[in-house]
């Protein structure tokens, strides 16, 4: 408690500015100071990568959104050596003032054996984790974002046990959607995973940054403050399907991959009349509930667990 006491008297000493981001990480009981970005870049030495400012990125296609900066390693650039299984936490600013947003996890292998002269933009993402909607609706609900502030600004992901070992960047985002456009939030740090498994990620579940994410995907353009959004009970999380996953509802941890015949999967409706509202949940693996979707809505496919009103 020392550290985070000293670590938010720090960023209250800083000069003032907007927003903010991940400061510190810990992981088996070690503690890893950030970047500063406001100081000089001379002396520093972290395992996080250098970014320059603490506004968010609101372009979803900004050649910085891969870690905040410009792809780089610092000047004199660390690298935590973390065991796969463990779980690695960023902490944020306190107090992290946006309550309303997901939380995402990515992490990308560096080709050789370093990451350090690797730009984070040339790397293959995938997502380990993420959470958004964790109950009540999209205008009046609790976020996973709000989870992290409630959890002393802190966010806690577990290395996947099955990656295989190497050196890594992980990117730790939040997403804040109070305002259009969205808010993008994304910092990274360099990781030697040791007693990983062998199950690399597959083609679906890579993205490149930029490129994982675009301004019009739905998770983005949510407007909090509409009528609609009163009663919208479900979001969907922006970028890949999590790893080894197989495809989720957005706004939970995606269940494991399963073998489903297609047979088994609701047919997707087209019926011009229904029942189900536009952007409520309408078909997907183990859904019981209504198909069809309210003129003019149709049933839509995002993934093989969830379709939606679109």
């Amino acid at each position: 408690m020392l550290q985070l006491t000293l670590l938010a008297l720090a960023f209250a000493t800083q000069r003032v500015h907007a927003h903010g981001g991940v400061l510190a990480y810990s992981n088996a009981g070690n503690w890893y100071d950030g970047w500063h970005p406001y100081n000089t870049p001379v002396g520093q030495t972290t395992i996080q990568r250098p970014w320059a400012t603490y506004d968010p990125i609101q372009d979803a296609t900004a050649s910085t959104v891969a870690c905040n900066d410009d792809g780089q390693p610092g000047p004199n650039q660390l690298t935590a050596t973390v065991a796969a299984g463990s779980s690695i936490t960023a902490y944020w600013n306190s107090v992290w003032p946006h309550p309303q947003g997901p939380m995402l996890t990515y992490l990308a292998q560096c080709p050789g054996s370093t990451c350090n002269g690797v730009n984070a933009n040339s790397l293959k993402w995938f997502k380990i984790d993420h959470a958004g909607l964790l109950s009540g609706t999209v205008g009046n609900g609790k976020w996973a974002s709000g989870k992290m502030i409630d959890s002393n600004n802190s966010w806690t992901s577990t290395i996947p046990s099955t990656v295989p070992s190497g050196p890594y960047l992980i990117r730790f985002e939040t997403i804040a959607l109070h305002s259009l456009p969205a808010q993008i939030y994304p910092e990274c740090a360099q990781l030697q995973i040791t007693g990983g498994g062998s199950r690399a990620p597959t083609s679906s579940e890579l993205v490149s940054f930029p490129g994982g994410y675009k301004n019009t995907d739905p998770g983005l353009t949510v407007n909090l403050y509409t009528q609609e959004a009163m009663t919208q009970t479900t979001y969907i999380i922006p970028g890949p399907p999590l790893y080894g996953s197989g495809g989720g509802s957005p706004g939970t941890t995606q269940p494991p991959v399963t073998t489903t015949p297609a047979t088994t999967q609701p047919p997707v409706s087209t019926a011009p009349a229904g029942t189900v509202p536009q952007y409520g949940q309408c078909g997907g693996i183990g859904w019981s509930g209504g198909t069809g979707c309210i003129s003019p809505w149709t049933c839509k496919k995002i993934n093989d667990y969830y379709f939606q009103c679109l």
